[in-house]
């Protein structure tokens, strides 16, 4: 597997509350975990950078012949840690009160991939010509359109889209969506926070995830494209790539 990241303050904000942590190939499974952070008084990084350091020491190691059941149940407690680590420090402390993050954590073993996911922070899978959300965002907007009050087009202006319904702190308990999925060779994961998915359309991100280069010149033009819409919010991108399968020969 090959991967490539790169995080971004964007064009307006003073700091930068994203993280991105990518563990390539430890043992045949590869861990990437974005995580854009929330609150006041520099709250938003810390939580943020708890978030990445707390599942990023549970999950390291993880066996590569791990069933998916386990897999799963492994994500989840990684980040049901995190929530409690976050959770606990900002409730001792007066200034961090209600910080938060959102995090979206890929374990991404040759044929299979499992996703755990709070807030609005997005996995997608590029491969046979289509990009497939992997996630539901966790936000105000995306209840509205799911009930139908307001369309998916009105959802990226909304004056309330960036409104979460669930994040990662804020609850001293919290419901992680984890989902398994099969990938090929040749696909692409995608991780990203709301600063690339909310200003660069899905059939601009399929055209850049695949056009010609590598991986590193995909994420800068993902990260590029963000900026040239307005760059308003931090951006932050990870990419992890399924290796073609070696012939005999090549192997």
């Amino acid at each position: 597997m090959k991967t490539a990241g790169r995080t971004d303050i964007g064009r307006i904000r003073l700091v930068n509350e994203d993280r991105a942590v990518v563990l390539p190939e430890e043992n045949g499974v590869t861990l990437a975990v974005v995580a854009d952070g929330m609150g006041g008084h520099q709250a938003g990084d810390i939580a943020s950078q708890m978030a990445i350091e707390t599942i990023q020491e549970e999950l390291r190691g993880l066996d590569p012949l791990v069933s998916e059941e386990d897999c799963e149940a492994a994500v989840r407690a990684a980040i049901e840690k995190a929530n409690e680590t976050i959770y606990q420090f900002a409730s001792g402390r007066d200034q961090y009160h209600g910080m938060g993050t959102t995090v979206v954590v890929t374990v991404a073993l040759k044929g299979r991939l499992v996703i755990g996911h709070i807030g609005d922070s997005r996995a997608y899978l590029a491969g046979e010509g289509n990009l497939t959300q992997l996630t539901e965002d966790h936000s105000l907007v995306n209840e509205l359109v799911r009930s139908g009050q307001i369309t998916q087009e009105e959802a990226q202006h909304h004056p309330r889209r960036n409104v979460l319904t669930r994040a990662l702190g804020t609850e001293a308990s919290i419901k992680v969506d984890v989902r398994r999925f099969d990938w090929n060779p040749g696909d692409i994961v995608l991780l990203c926070s709301d600063g690339l998915s909310g200003l660069v359309d899905s059939g601009s991100l399929l055209e850049i995830l695949q056009s010609e280069g590598d991986l590193d010149g995909k994420v800068n033009r993902l990260v590029d494209s963000a900026l040239e819409a307005g760059g308003d919010d931090n951006i932050t991108v990870v990419l992890i790539e399924n290796g073609p399968e070696l012939t005999e020969e090549e192997g």
